[in-house]
């Protein structure tokens, strides 16, 4: 062999060798790419059987938006759908006499300079006779509701009179009310009038199956009112315990304190315990292995809210909602009826585009819900010491607080007069003092109401002219923190910018830097507390450059200023020295004298007042805990709180009646004055 074909040869086996080992090596990993072409395969099937395990559907359901739409559109029974329509047109009836302002309806309307906090600055308020006839056809909605009567018109009666009134007044938001509207709109695009309404009675063609998105779409809403509420709850605010106070002295918590103390109840059951079920109920309850376990701590728990807080339907309204998570014909399995029957038989059709287009805003709206609650980076000029409008955020008990003060000055530029009005003059509501935007528009009101006033008396007007000035001195604490400005008393809110779009520069800030001191200012308290049953003390913190003006009443005695952290500056009214106080100094208050502590410095400074109450002190006056107020008004005050929803139901039919008589036969109405003082 040549050694030019010994080299081709070896220039041959060089190159097929490779071939070889790579054929060889392909051959040999061959199960291995199977094994872990397999792995994701399995993993994807253990997700799978785990979904179907918790939610009782194929996860293949949700892989296109054909496939979901078919999944919405499926008929379903529609019994268990109007039995909660029932119990929702129930609920609202009594809600209209009380959280809606029914019963109050001359007080809210019946006074033309009564201020309102629309959502919008362009809303105005009907007057009282046309505010009457909203109310009648909100009344009229829920009871067709209720009834199944004329279901969509009264739906839309319901709805549209509803949200009005609602948008109307921002102060009388909760979180439950913003979830009666949604409720509400919700209910007016389904067909729950299938079963047991007057229309399906007249029309017995309406008794057929439901689209199944008509019970998704309910159980959706409440399944994010839990579970963002739980959300909300996972803060070191609440988990710390200081959102609610007290509460353990309630008669509900008996049991409990024969193993825990106070202080424990008030953390593991009232904080801990509550934001672990908000956000795990909706879960459990979705998951049909754990729905039967969980439903008594469902039920256990709304009927605890409705003794310990006054929240109306709340708690009512979430548990007719709790059927809606067991099966769709559960009504007629009661009444032992096969009439179910005609759900699982009927054809399902296939998604077109209608359907998917329905498909497309169902999700569209649940993707809305998912995000308002934290669009707070959006509405800036809603954020103060909490974030956003408290109506939509769903941070339902979170925040707890206690106002002191509340000062409000009116400023008569042309000849420097001050006037100083009763904060409540206009209004019934306080949330007006924590938020910056209700603040404006209250400001807006009263400079309104004044310079009408001038008009139309100018003898009796305190007011020398139309120049005026207005500001708000308001002091309140949040969560046991320390007493402080909720606005910088030294803007007139008349010319204050707001928007809400931008952050609002003379809404005050939370002293969080302070937070640090809460479990000292506790300690302190329970000494003080333990002097005797009339001592009390007071925390206040303020920012550099303010000055405290404070007015030691005369029933009080033993009073002491101390200095916690920071300087300040003290001067009497009796005297014309000053002093100068720093952290760890006291100094003794004259009573019925005031006396004035300015804040220097760079940084904010904290204090605190003691002080014994003369008068409680000489009649022996007893504050009874809420466990001893509990048993003197009667562990299960049924009859009486009956009572007060009658009272306030004859009063809302009194003023609507008073309403209709007017605009009907010009029947005069008699008006209560409110005082200004």
């Amino acid at each position: 062999m040549t050694n030019a074909k010994r080299k081709q040869l070896s220039t041959s086996a060089a190159t097929e060798a490779p071939k070889e080992s790579v054929a060889l090596t392909a051959e040999e990993s061959s199960p291995n790419k199977e094994k872990s072409e397999a792995l994701p395969t399995q993993l994807l099937s253990a997700r799978a059987q785990l979904f179907k395990l918790c939610f009782g559907y194929d996860l293949q359901t949700f892989k296109s938006l054909q496939s979901v739409t078919s999944w919405l559109e499926r008929p379903v029974d529609g019994a268990a759908l109007g039995i909660f329509r029932m119990l929702f047109g129930a609920a609202m009836l009594i809600d209209i006499a009380e959280e809606r302002g029914g019963g109050q309806l001359d007080v809210r309307f019946g006074e033309p300079q009564h201020c309102h906090f629309p959502l919008f600055n362009g809303m105005r308020a009907l007057d009282y006779p046309s505010m009457g006839c909203v109310y009648l056809l909100l009344w009229l909605g829920a009871l067709g509701i209720m009834l199944g009567y004329r279901f969509r018109l009264s739906c839309t009666s319901f709805v549209l009179c509803y949200w009005y009134i609602f948008l109307l007044d921002k102060p009388a938001w909760n979180n439950h009310s913003y979830l009666f509207g949604l409720t509400g709109s919700m209910l007016l695009f389904t067909q729950a009038n299938c079963y047991c309404s007057l229309d399906c009675w007249l029309n017995p063609a309406l008794r057929q199956p439901v689209p199944y998105w008509n019970y998704f779409l309910i159980k959706f809403q409440f399944f994010i009112l839990y579970m963002y509420a739980g959300l909300k709850k996972f803060s070191p605010e609440w988990l710390s315990g200081y959102a609610m106070s007290s509460l353990s002295h309630h008669w509900i918590f008996a049991p409990f304190r024969q193993l825990l103390d106070a202080e424990l109840i008030d953390l593991l059951i009232i904080h801990w315990f509550t934001a672990i079920f908000d956000l795990t109920i909706a879960f459990f309850m979705t998951c049909e292995k754990t729905r039967w376990w969980v439903t008594p701590f469902m039920i256990s728990f709304h009927l605890m809210n409705s003794r310990l807080f006054s929240i109306g339907m709340f708690p009512w309204v979430c548990l007719a909602e709790v059927p809606l998570f067991f099966g769709f014909d559960w009504p007629r399995r009661l009444r032992k009826s096969g009439a179910s029957a005609a759900a699982t038989s009927a054809v399902q059709s296939a998604a077109g585009y209608k359907a998917q287009l329905r498909c497309c805003l169902i999700l569209t709206y649940c993707a809305l819900q998912l995000f308002m609650p934290y669009s707070h980076f959006i509405t800036k000029g809603y954020n103060n010491w909490t974030n956003g409008l408290y109506g939509y955020s769903w941070d339902m008990m979170v925040h707890s607080y206690d106002t002191v003060l509340t000062s409000i000055k009116v400023v008569d530029n042309d000849n420097q007069q001050v006037h100083h009005l009763n904060p409540y003059a206009f209004t019934e509501y306080d949330r007006w003092t924590k938020y910056a935007d209700m603040a404006k528009q209250y400001a807006q009101c009263i400079e309104r109401n004044l310079l009408e006033d001038k008009l139309k008396q100018p003898a009796k007007s305190p007011l020398g002219s139309a120049n005026i000035s207005i500001y708000f001195d308001i002091w309140c604490s949040m969560n046991r923190r320390f007493q402080q400005r909720t606005f910088d008393p030294r803007v007139d809110l008349l010319q204050a910018p707001w928007s809400p779009f931008t952050r609002t520069p003379w809404s005050l800030p939370l002293l969080n830097e302070l937070n640090h001191m809460r479990p000292k200012l506790k300690t302190i308290a329970d000494e003080v507390l333990a002097w005797n049953n009339y001592s009390d003390v007071v925390f206040v913190a303020d920012f550099p450059g303010l000055t405290l003006s404070n007015f030691i009443a005369p029933e009080l005695f033993n009073c002491t200023l101390t200095i916690l952290e920071g300087n300040v500056r003290y001067k009497s009214a009796n005297e014309q020295e000053e002093y100068f106080l720093t952290a760890g100094k006291s100094i003794g208050l004259e009573s019925n004298v005031t006396h004035d502590v300015t804040t220097i410095g760079q940084r904010p400074a904290s204090y605190m007042y003691t002080y014994v109450n003369r008068t409680m002190l000489e009649q022996e006056i007893n504050i009874d805990t809420p466990s001893e107020s509990g048993r003197k008004n009667g562990i299960l005050p049924l009859w009486q709180e009956f009572k007060q929803r009658l009272h306030n139901y004859q009063q809302f039919l009194g003023h609507v009646a008073n309403c209709l008589l007017y605009m009907l036969y010009d029947v005069p109405i008699h008006m209560a004055i409110r005082e200004r003082v």
